[in-house]
This record gives structure tokens, C-alpha cells and sequence, in this order.
């Protein structure tokens, strides 16, 4: 037996509440962040995410897209990348251990809680993909400011562009924080040692918790910009200032000779 799956990022955000409302399937588990379906009918899971990443099992293209477009009436702001990620479950009843490589899990028989962990983690990966395209372009942005200091000893963006990349900056990070979540075991593996083991090797395959870090640290690394763009603002807002009033009182001056 083999379960074919793929993790999309569709948006930044999805209404679950609202989508487990309208959804006409019952879902076998989930909560307020999250909501799992076994359409056992069909043969399919799905998994969703208000992270805006869905995790399709067994869906044949036309039922993906099908699906697609009516989440979307669910979504903040609709993701125009193409970002995905596929994984296999493999079968073996011979097996007696849990088997993970990079492309596929290998395991001695499939259960609703173990294809929740695989697909979990697949879903967590394509989030990282997205935040990590997000602060790509950060320092991508930021690198150019860098560049015109370096070569021309002044920064040439205004004091608006300045304040919206710096709220570029936070959104992406505040976006971040909100969904540390993501990185949170799941409830259940902590009562299972099989699960909990199987978990904690596809963290390790998909560079779950190393990515992360250096996510956050290439954040830091666009913050440490931002403060230093900030301060080359304000001298230049200030030596204008200097300017304002040098010329104001030579007005003044000007005015006074002349009337007396």
C-alpha cells in the first residue's frame, strides 16, 4: 500500500473556525488552529492548516484543484508562489521498525494518528519554504541600501519607503511568531513512543528545527539593517533640521539689518 501525499501553501492565513463550518465532511480531529479529515470513502485525508498550508493524501489532480479554489473563500491573502512539497507512506508488514528517508517513510502498517504526524511535518515544512522566500527578499532589499552606502556614503530612500520596508520587516516577523506553533510536538506523541520516535526523524529529515534557527537569524540579521538605516534617517533628518533653522535665522537677521 502506498499514500501518495503533497503539502501546498495556498495562503498566509486560513478562517478554520469558519471552513469547518461551511465544510460539508466531518472532521475526525482538530482544533482552533488546525483540522483533520479522514474521507475514508474516498481513500483521502486532509489536513489544513491556519497557517495557510493544506496537506492533500491520495488526491487525484482535478478533486486538488477542486479543493483549492474553495478554500480560498477562507484565505488572507492568497500566496502567488509556487510552493509545495510531496512524500510518500510506504507499506511493509514485515517491517519492524519505522524506515525514513528523504522522498518516503516506510512503515509496518498506516493508521489515522501516524498519517497525521507525516503529514504534519510536511505541512511545517512548506511553511518554512514560505518564510524563508520572505526574508529572502528582505535581505535581498536590504543588501541594496547597503550597497548605496557603501558606494555613495548616503541612503537615497525617503523616510515613508523607510517606515513601509520596516513594516515589511515586522508583519514578517510578527507572521512568525504568531505560528511558533507549527514547531510544537503534537499532542500525540507524547503518549506514544512510536509515534513520538517517528516525529522527531522527519524533523530531522526536513531540517525542521535548523531551519528555523536560521530563519530567525537571518530576521535579526534584516532588524540589525533596519536600525542602522533608522539612524542614518535621523541624521539626515536632523542635519536638515540644522539647516532650517541656520537659514531662519539668517532671515531673521536679514529682516532686522534691513528695517534698521
Amino acid at each position: 500500500m502506498e499514500i501518495q501525499l503533497e503539502a501546498l501553501q495556498i495562503a498566509e492565513l486560513f478562517n478554520i473556525k469558519k471552513f469547518r463550518s461551511e465544510f460539508r465532511a466531518e472532521a475526525f480531529s482538530g482544533s482552533t488552529s488546525e483540522v483533520f479529515y479522514a474521507l475514508t470513502e474516498t481513500n483521502r485525508f486532509l489536513y489544513v492548516f491556519d497557517y495557510g498550508v493544506v496537506v492533500f493524501a491520495n488526491f487525484d489532480p482535478i478533486s486538488k484543484s477542486e479543493f483549492i479554489q474553495f478554500i480560498k473563500n477562507y484565505a488572507t491573502k492568497i500566496v502567488d508562489l509556487d510552493l509545495s512539497e510531496q512524500y510518500k507512506i510506504n507499506t511493509d508488514e514485515h517491517l519492524n521498525k519505522i524506515l525514513v528517508k528523504n522522498d518516503f517513510v516506510t512503515v509496518a502498517k498506516i493508521d489515522s494518528s501516524l498519517l497525521r504526524i507525516v503529514m504534519l511535518n510536511i505541512g511545517q515544512s512548506v511553511a518554512l519554504e514560505y518564510y524563508e522566500v520572505l526574508t529572502d527578499e528582505l535581505i535581498t532589499s536590504s543588501k541594496h541600501y547597503i550597497l548605496e552606502l557603501e558606494h555613495h556614503g548616503k541612503l537615497s530612500i525617503s523616510k515613508i519607503n523607510l517606515l513601509k520596508y520596516i513594516g515589511k520587516v515586522l508583519n514578517v516577523k510578527n507572521s512568525i511568531v504568531d505560528n511558533l506553533y507549527i514547531l510544537d510536538d503534537p499532542n500525540l506523541v507524547w503518549d506514544n513512543e512510536e509515534l513520538n520516535l517517528l516525529n522527531k526523524q522527519l524533523k530531522v529529515n526536513f531540517d525542521i528545527n535548523t531551519r528555523f534557527k536560521d530563519l530567525d537569524y537571518r530576521l535579526q540579521i534584516v532588524e540589525n539593517n533596519l536600525t542602522l538605516f533608522t539612524d542614518v534617517l535621523n541624521v539626515r533628518e536632523s542635519s536638515r533640521l540644522e539647516w532650517i533653522v541656520i537659514i531662519l535665522i539668517a532671515i531673521e537677521i536679514i529682516i532686522a539689518i534691513f528695517f534698521h
